[in-house]
């Protein structure tokens, strides 16, 4: 694991709050979805999404962006596995769509969650943020970046296509109970030059 430069460090328990907002945005509100459909009932889905980063902290690669006063802005990302992700009938309908195009990108860096909150925007903690991505990519061994944005979702596009992505495929949205903007999601992929070696294991699949 690369070293962190401030105000970038790696997420704890404590920062569940946060990262539950943070992917929520990321997500153009589709994880919200999600943990409504997994809340017991009665239960607040926002306390299934906390408890789910909460536990992610132990276990997945989450940075943010702290200057001392919270949260500001998170990424997560995982190396993608060599095999693809087995699409069965249990899943929801919503998450398949974006799975479909992660199998697409096989041994790829998967920036699953980069957001800031909109008081933190253009401060450069997105971009610091994917060049740190970069880096961990590298050590890793992994030949190539990936992300998936909303078509709608203009703004992040562009931050990525500044920084050296090309759309490579596109799967239409399925709504179902979640409603967010756009018609498609877009994958985006970034080779970076000079790695010659594959990353070993698999990675997590999963925005939520």
């Amino acid at each position: 694991m690369i070293e962190l430069p401030f105000p970038f460090r790696l997420a704890t328990r404590d920062d569940a709050p946060a990262l539950a907002d943070l992917v929520n945005f990321a997500g153009e509100g589709l994880p919200l979805t999600l943990w409504t459909g997994m809340a017991a009932p009665g239960e607040d889905p926002w306390e299934v999404g906390r408890r789910r980063q909460a536990d992610k902290t132990a276990s997945a690669l989450i940075v943010v962006a702290d200057e001392g006063d919270g949260v500001r802005a998170a990424l997560t990302g995982y190396a993608v596995g060599a095999e693809p992700e087995e699409i069965t009938g249990d899943l929801p309908p919503e998450v398949v769509p974006l799975i479909e195009l992660e199998n697409l990108v096989p041994s790829t860096w998967y920036v699953n969650v980069l957001a800031a909150y909109p008081e933190a925007r253009g401060r450069g903690l997105g971009s610091r943020l994917l060049g740190l991505a970069e880096e961990i990519a590298r050590d890793e061994g992994c030949p190539a970046m990936s992300i998936i944005v909303a078509d709608a979702n203009e703004g992040a596009r562009r931050l990525y296509e500044r920084t050296g992505y090309a759309e490579r495929a596109r799967r239409a949205m399925v709504r179902g109970r979640w409603q967010g903007a756009g018609r498609d999601w877009v994958l985006l992929v970034k080779p970076l030059r000079g790695v010659i070696r594959a990353p070993a294991g698999d990675g997590e699949n999963s925005m939520s």
